[in-house]
């Protein structure tokens, strides 16, 4: 199914997870990632995303780099969540440094709270791969935060 521009919410469970990925879309964005214990009743299951998504858990590599979100937070929450989003498949990086890609001061506690909380209020897991950081926090639940790290390697 090409979904293309979709709006709406869309989920499918995956065994890989144990769980199921919802995914909300607005005018064809990704805006927002959940991982529900089940699909819900009145979510779709048909979409282009969760196919890929389903492919990438099966260990298929793929860094949903051209994926368009659509985020809405603050501007400087923001920088740090597209700095996240240029980390690799299969490599990690420390808070730290997450902060210097953000073009922020690693030494600067003001800097690194910033980071902290775009990391633990990231709408879009997954798709801004907190899973790739070392020591969190993470919107990433544990349970499923491990499954990631596992299929990529971490």
């Amino acid at each position: 199914m090409n979904t293309t521009g979709a709006s709406g919410v869309f989920a499918r469970e995956f065994d890989a997870l144990g769980r199921a990925v919802e995914v909300g879309f607005a005018g064809g964005r990704v805006i927002s990632v959940s991982f529900p214990p089940e699909t819900p009743a009145d979510a779709e299951t048909d979409h282009d995303l969760l196919d890929r998504l389903g492919e990438y858990l099966r260990g298929e590599r793929d860094e949903f780099a051209e994926v368009a979100v659509g985020l809405t937070v603050p501007t400087d929450r923001r920088d740090v969540l597209e700095a996240l989003r240029t980390v690799p498949y299969g490599e990690e990086v420390s808070v730290s440094r997450l902060t210097r890609l953000a073009a922020l001061d690693p030494d600067d506690p003001d800097d690194l709270e910033l980071v902290t909380g775009a990391l633990n209020e990231n709408p879009i897991p997954v798709f801004l791969p907190d899973h790739r950081v070392q020591g969190g926090p993470y919107a990433t639940p544990g349970e499923v935060r491990e499954a990631l790290r596992r299929i990529e390697g971490l």
